[in-house]
C-alpha cells in the first residue's frame, strides 16, 4: 500500500460528502430564492455543516490528528441563532444521522487547533469562495494534511467546476500526495485520471487566472504584470481554490493573488490543498517575493506575502514581473 493511502482515501470521502451537502444547501437555500443583500445565511449553513462532517469523519479515523478549521461553533451556541443551528444540524444529520446536536457542535469546534511546525494536523476550508457560492458559481471544499510544516496531502472538491474546460458536466475532486502525482475524478465517479499543468513555453503564451472579487487580489496590478509579460489573453476570473485546480489541469498557466492592502496575512486553509495539487501536477508556488509558502507558523502564512502559481516553466520570470510592478 502506498504511503498515506488511508489518509488520502478518507480525505477524498470526507470532501465528497461535504461537497454533496454544499450542493444540497445551495440548491435548497440559494437557487431560486431572493436573498437580501448581505444575507449570507445559506453559505453559513453549508460552511458549518461541511466542517462538521469532515471533522467528524477525520476524528473517527485519525483521532490523534488535530484540525485547523476556519469555523468554530460559538456563534451557533448564541441564544439568537437557534434557527441557524437547527438548519446546520439538520444538514449534517442528512449525511450522518446518528450524530446528535452536541456531537455536531463538538465536531465543528475541533477546528480551533493552533497549527504549528511539528507533528501532523489537518487544515480545512469548508467553503472557500463564499461569494461564488452565493452567486451559484465556483467554490471549493479544501482539505490538506500538514506534517512538520510541509503540506503532504491535499484534496479539493469543486462542485460547480466543469469536468473539463468548457464541458457541460460539473463536479470535480482533485487529490494529491507528495511524490504520487495529482489526479482528478468527478463527484459521481471514483475513477481517477492524472492531471498535469499546461506545457506553455513562455509567459506571453499563457492564460492567467485571478479572483473574481477585487478585494481578494489587485486586478490593476495583475494587468500591469500581464503587460510586462506580453500576455494578451484576457484573465480567467474564477472564485476560490478552483484557481489552483484550473492551473493544475492546464486551463490556465498562471494564478496571481497580489496583495490588496498592507498587513494582510493569508490563512493556511486558503492555500494548503491547492499547493499540494499544483506541485504534484508539475507546477510551482511561491509568494510574491519568490519565497516558498511556509505552513508551519500556525493558522496563517505569517512570513509570506501574496501568492504566485505557475506551470513551473517560467516562474522566475513571473516573480520578477510581479516584484517590478509592486516595487519590492
Amino acid at each position: 500500500m502506498s504511503a498515506l493511502a488511508r489518509e488520502r482515501s478518507l480525505a477524498i470521502d470526507a470532501v465528497v460528502a461535504a461537497s454533496r451537502v454544499c450542493q444540497e444547501v445551495q440548491a435548497r437555500l440559494v437557487a431560486g430564492a431572493t436573498l437580501q443583500k448581505g444575507d449570507k445565511s445559506p453559505v453559513t449553513v453549508a460552511d458549518f455543516a461541511a466542517q462538521a462532517i469532515v471533522s467528524h469523519l477525520l476524528a473517527e479515523a485519525f483521532p490523534g490528528v488535530p484540525l485547523v478549521g476556519e469555523e468554530d461553533a460559538s456563534a451557533l451556541r448564541e441564544a439568537g441563532n437557534g434557527e441557524l443551528k437547527d438548519r446546520v444540524v439538520a444538514s449534517v444529520q442528512a449525511v450522518l444521522p446518528a450524530l446528535s446536536e452536541d456531537a455536531v457542535l463538538e465536531a465543528i469546534d475541533r477546528g480551533t487547533y493552533a497549527g504549528g511546525s511539528t507533528g501532523r494536523h489537518w487544515t480545512l476550508d469548508p467553503i472557500d469562495g463564499t461569494k461564488g457560492f452565493l452567486r451559484l458559481d465556483q467554490y471549493a471544499v479544501a482539505l490538506a494534511l500538514i506534517e512538520d510544516g510541509e503540506v503532504i496531502l491535499g484534496v479539493l472538491g469543486c462542485p460547480n467546476l466543469p469536468v473539463a474546460d468548457g464541458a457541460a458536466e460539473t463536479g470535480c475532486v482533485f487529490a494529491a500526495v507528495t511524490g504520487q502525482g495529482a489526479t482528478q475524478r468527478t463527484l459521481d465517479d471514483p475513477t481517477e485520471h492524472p492531471v498535469s499543468v499546461a506545457q506553455t513555453p513562455t509567459p506571453a503564451d499563457a492564460r492567467f487566472c485571478e479572483s473574481v472579487e477585487k478585494a481578494h487580489t489587485s486586478q490593476s496590478d495583475s494587468a500591469k504584470v500581464a503587460d510586462l509579460l506580453g500576455i494578451s489573453q484576457p484573465p480567467y476570473r474564477i472564485d476560490s481554490q478552483c484557481k489552483y485546480a484550473a492551473v493544475a489541469r492546464g486551463d490556465a498557466s498562471i494564478y496571481l493573488r497580489l496583495p490588496t492592502r498592507p498587513g494582510y496575512v493569508e490563512k493556511i486553509w486558503d492555500h494548503a490543498a491547492g499547493v499540494a495539487v499544483i506541485v504534484e501536477a508539475g507546477g510551482q508556488v511561491s509568494d510574491v517575493t519568490g519565497k516558498p509558502l511556509e505552513f508551519g507558523h500556525g493558522r496563517q502564512l505569517e512570513v509570506n506575502k501574496g501568492v504566485i502559481v505557475t506551470n513551473g516553466a517560467f516562474h522566475a520570470e513571473v516573480v520578477a514581473a510581479v516584484r517590478q510592478v509592486l516595487g519590492i
